[in-house]
Parts: C-alpha cells; structure tokens; sequence
C-alpha cells in the first residue's frame, strides 16, 4: 500500500493550510500514490516485464521461423531425403540442442515440410519483427544458406528458393550473391581443416602443417576481400563482418538464446580465417 504522499501531503498541506490544507494535503497525496504505483504495476517497471515478454515471444517465433522454413528448404528438391534430416539433425547438434528445444526444432522443421507452409508470410513476419535488427535477419538468411550448403552441394531449386528468402528479408540479389560466395568457401574452409585443426594440434604440441592455397583462397573469400587486401583493408573487413555477427551483438538484437552457440561458432570461424591469413602474409 502507498501512504507516503498522503503522509506528505498530510503535513505540508496543515503547515500551509491548516485543517482544510490537511484534507486538501492527503487529497493529493492519494493521487500521488495511485500514479506512484502505477509506474510500480503498470508503468516502467510493468513494461519492462511486458517488453521482457515480449522478446521472448519474438525470439520464440523467430526460432520457429528458422526451422520451418529450413524445412521449407529441404522439401526443395522434391522429397525430403533421409540427408536432408541429417543435415538438419545436424545443425540442431551444432547449436547444442536438447530436450524440448530440439523437440520444437523439429516440430518446426516438420511444419515447414508441409505442402501448405505459408512461406511469404512467415518471412514477412521475420522481417517486420526484423525492423530495425537487419543483422538478426543476416544471420536468419545465412542460417538458411548453412543450411542449403551442408551437404556440400547447392541445388538449383535450393539456390532458386534462398533467392526468394533473401528477397523477402529485403536483400538484393547482389548481397545474396556475395552470402553464397562467403558461405561456399566457409564450408570449404572449415571442411579443409583450416583455423580449428591447426588449433588443435597446437594445443596438443603437434606439428602444424603449413595451410595449402585452397585454404588461404578460401580464408580470403571467406571474409570477402581480395588475396592482394592490404592489412589495413583486412582488419577493416574482419571488424566489419564481427560487428555484423558478433554473439553479443546478436543477442542485444533478439537472438533466441538456443541459437548463441551458432552465432558464437560463426565468430570463431571469422576469426580463424583472420588469423591464418595474418599470420601466412606475416601480417601484424
């Protein structure tokens, strides 16, 4: 119960007024309390509780979307194969699902696979709920093209589909294009041993091989910039593509907490194309 305007208001207004200031006094100083306790229940702190339930609701729906539509993806060719599973099997694996969130992943990824799947509506709400967020609908597009990619190969019709996803999130063709190249050689990259196999044998003493041209190529590519990038223009596109997937970043923008690993394995994977170019051109 709030009293401490009617106990002010008691005060100051017999100080001021005397009897009739008193009842003026606490008349007032119950309007001070009801407003006082409605910023309490329904004010700030009760839109932050809103607006706390609200995130979660967005970040449910987002991941839902993601799965669905990935789905979506895997029904491209014709009939989701026992690989396309996998693959999404994968991911899940990957983003170090269990229980019931691996559970909605694959009630989602189910739902996606249907031959009724309101795909443009689904992506236009990923896109309005996206306003404002455009590296929450990057990683969205991206997680989409992993997706496409992880069985090493890209179908026409997935490639035809992840047009019609990046367009709907309002990127241009040409910025999809550039996704693709990036994600091809970030499949390669990884595939080829780069950053993660020499870590590994770093910290277990081994020996380190030297990394092939296909891999340095693929590191290049990987961060978009040419093999003739100065260091300067190599930190300038590194920074720019961790400011763009940084974990933390990502989370501040929305990022459902079951998708953080995802986002946390895409920054390591940056960092280790930087790294390997930097230390094979003996950049500092």
């Amino acid at each position: 119960m709030q009293v401490l305007g009617k106990i002010l208001g008691a005060f100051f207004g017999f100080l001021l007024g005397g009897p009739i200031g008193l009842l003026l006094g606490i008349f007032l100083g119950h309007k001070f309390d009801r407003a006082r306790a409605g910023v309490y229940q329904g004010g700030s702190f009760g839109r932050f509780s809103q607006g706390q339930a609200d995130q979660h609701e967005r970040q449910a729906a987002f991941f839902h979307a993601a799965f669905a539509v990935m789905g979506h993806m895997a029904k491209a060719k014709g009939r989701v194969t026992q690989e396309e599973i996998r693959v999404a099997s994968a991911i899940m694996d990957r983003m170090q699902l269990h229980g019931e969130a691996r559970r909605l992943a694959q009630d989602a990824f189910r739902d996606g696979k249907s031959e009724d799947f309101p795909l443009q509506d689904t992506l236009a709400r990923v896109r309005q709920q996206g306003t404002g967020r455009l590296d929450l609908l990057q990683f969205f597009l991206e997680l989409q093209i992993q997706a496409a990619f992880a069985d090493g190969s890209l179908h026409p019709k997935e490639r035809q589909l992840l047009f019609v996803i990046g367009r709907a999130l309002g990127f241009s063709d040409q910025q999809l294009e550039r996704r693709l190249h990036m994600q091809e050689a970030a499949f390669r990259f990884q595939q080829g041993g780069g950053f993660y196999r020499q870590q590994s044998q770093q910290q277990q003493g081994g020996f380190r091989q030297a990394p092939t041209r296909d891999q340095l190529s693929d590191a290049y590519e990987l961060l978009g910039v040419a093999k003739e990038a100065s260091p300067k223009d190599l930190k300038r596109a590194y920074r720019k593509l961790m400011n763009e997937h940084h974990p933390d970043k990502l989370a501040a923008k929305g990022l459902p907490p079951e998708m953080m690993e995802l986002a946390k394995q895409k920054a390591q994977e940056l960092t280790a194309a930087y790294e390997l170019i930097k230390k094979e051109k003996g950049f500092k």
